[in-house]
Order: C-alpha cells, then structure tokens, then sequence
C-alpha cells in the first residue's frame, strides 16, 4: 500500500521524480554550449603565433573562461516561495495572481504568436516545451499574465493556483 502524496507536492504521471521545492534552474542548451566552442580554438590560434604553445594554451584556458562566464549568466533560477514567484531577477507577488493556466508543448505556438499579448511578460527558453501563463490583476501594472517556460508545468501551476489562493 503506498502512502498519499504530500498535498503541496502533488504527483503527477507525467512529472515524477522526488518532491519538488519549487526551485527551477534553466541553463543554457547543449547547443548553445558548443557554439562557444569557437572562442577556445579563437583564443588558441590568437596566442600561438606570439607566445608559442604555451600562449595558446593560455589563449584556449582564456576562451573557456570567457565562454563559461557568459553561459552562467544566461542561465536563470526560478523560484516558487509562499509569498512570491521569481524568475531571474523578476519577482511577481502572489497577491496579484487571478489565475493560472499550463500551456502545453502543442499550444505553445500560438500563445506566443497570435494570442500573444504584446504586453506580456514573457521568461521562456525554446528547448523547454511546456509552459505556466500566469494571470494578473493588479491595478497598477499594464502587464495582463506571465508565460513562463518549466519542466513542471502541472505541479507549478498548482502550487501557485494554492500559494495565491486563486481559483
């Protein structure tokens, strides 16, 4: 017989794993990785010719360095407290959140297209399929919803859905 899930981390088929803390780091893609392979082997070919070999090892460690310091900075931590939601350096007070929606991989497309509203605030990665549109109501900010980029969608959006007390 298995014990019921603890009900601030509900478990959902498709989002198992251990419980979840409501702390999400996105780094950058593979992809985006290996393209600074560039600024290595450019470091190396720069150093060589003045310094020699150990130049250009030189040159390569700086390369690395360079590439390493500006990855890290494009990734970002989103995190889910009683209070408030924060992604990046953006922090949204759960008292304006009326609602909360998950858009999935397939609706993607057109939340961010067509049924975008151009004052939206928007925090997404394209190698993150799903996402959370958080709505707002708050008299004093133009900005209607959120769309947020999470590999929880499900449990993030009910986590927020019980921390606001929105419907």
């Amino acid at each position: 017989m298995s014990s019921p899930a603890h009900p601030s981390q509900p478990q959902h088929p498709t989002e198992a794993g251990p419980p979840w803390d409501g702390t999400e780091t996105w780094w950058p893609a593979p992809t985006t990785w290996l393209s600074w392979l560039p600024a290595v082997v450019g470091g190396a070919l720069v150093a060589l010719p003045i310094w020699g070999l150990r130049g250009a090892l030189a040159g390569a460690v700086a390369g690395a360095l360079l590439a390493v310091g500006v990855l890290l900075s494009l990734s970002w931590t989103t995190r889910l407290t009683e209070e408030e939601f924060r992604v990046g350096r953006a922090t949204l007070p759960l008292s304006v959140v009326s609602g909360v929606d998950v858009v999935a991989r397939q609706d993607r497309r057109a939340a961010l297209g067509p049924g975008l509203d151009a004052r939206a605030h928007l925090a997404i990665r394209s190698w993150i399929g799903p996402a959370v549109r958080i709505h707002l109501d708050d008299p004093a900010d133009p900005t209607p919803y959120w769309v947020v980029s999470t590999r929880r969608p499900q449990r993030l959006a009910a986590e927020i859905r019980r921390r606001s007390r929105c419907r």
